[in-house]
């Protein structure tokens, strides 16, 4: 077998990155086995601690430090979190009854928090409301009104409109405080955060005629990028390009699927290329049948993918 060639090339320049401090809220009243309300915060997509009606606030290991150094953040999270479900429950018997219907286990989520530029500054908050596993409600910072894509919201809409109150407090939060307590995070964090960290690149493919998936695993932080070039240019047609997705160690994987019909013959006009954030090399590894993972052999035949 052929050895596997990961080209190292110095193609791309670092820029600014968008920090995030996302709180995702649960409320699912009558599951059984897990906790009725959980929330789950995290920084630039690395969870830092959770929340549940059991058993209150948890932070990870990397964070403990920071946290004890400000317990008043561990107490203002535990009061948010046992008086936010509250607010959930009751949102969701008003909304079965909206939607006409019957006993059995309905979810609400929540999605909120804030992004920052570390180079122009700029910030984006947001709150948004999920019911049943389809979008309910959003708040437009710009306007000051919610967004409400289905019919059956647009009567919370029109009510929390006129809440100015609760209006000013969410745009205060969104816009001043949460950008406050990110940069903090951001700063704390650094020497674990910004660590880039370069996956394992692997070719995959199911069987002889499935595409030919350029898999990357392992890599931090998730601002990354991954596509395929013929003859040294950029494709776009015939792809499937997957998720970003978190892996249980902190680190992430993602994928790119080359869908169309190549010949062995032009293999060696393709690659597959994975850039970074924070690293100036792309891993490049050429479309060669000798280095391709299969679930059927070593090697793959000849033959049209």
């Amino acid at each position: 077998m052929k050895n596997v060639f990961i080209l190292l090339l110095c193609c791309h320049v670092a820029s600014s990155v968008k920090h995030s401090l996302k709180f995702f809220s649960t409320e699912s009243p009558g599951a059984q086995s897990i906790p009725e309300f959980v929330v789950v915060a995290f920084v630039d997509e690395v969870q830092i601690g959770d929340c549940n009606n059991i058993r209150g606030v948890e932070v990870t290991k990397d964070w403990v430090k920071f946290f004890e150094d400000h317990p008043q953040q561990v107490e203002r999270y535990n009061s948010e979190c046992l008086g936010t479900q509250h607010f959930f429950k009751a949102n969701i018997d008003s909304l079965r009854q909206r939607f006409n219907q019957s006993e059995g286990v309905y979810i609400m989520q929540r999605m909120s928090g804030c992004e920052w530029d570390d180079e122009t500054g700029q910030i984006n908050g947001f709150n948004q409301y999920g019911y049943d596993g389809e979008d309910f409600l959003a708040l437009d910072l710009q306007t000051l009104t919610w967004i409400a894509p289905k019919s059956q919201a647009v009567i919370t809409k029109l009510r929390w409109d006129t809440e100015k109150a609760r209006l000013e407090i969410n745009q205060n939060l969104l816009s001043h405080e949460c950008p406050e307590f990110l940069k903090k995070y951001v700063h704390y964090g650094s020497s674990f955060l910004q660590s880039a960290v370069l996956p394992s690149v692997s070719l995959l493919q199911k069987t002889p005629s499935s595409p030919v998936s350029c898999h990357a695993t392992g890599f931090y932080p998730h601002e990354a990028t991954m596509f395929w070039r013929k003859d040294g240019e950029e494709i776009y047609e015939g792809l499937d390009i997957g998720e970003i997705l978190p892996n249980n160690d902190g680190s992430f994987q993602m994928s790119v699927e080359l869908k169309p019909s190549v010949t062995p013959e032009e293999w060696e006009r393709y690659d597959c290329v994975f850039q970074l954030y924070g690293v100036n090399e792309d891993i490049v590894i050429k479309l060669d049948q000798a280095v391709i993972r299969t679930n059927w052999g070593e090697t793959l035949s000849c033959g049209v993918l």
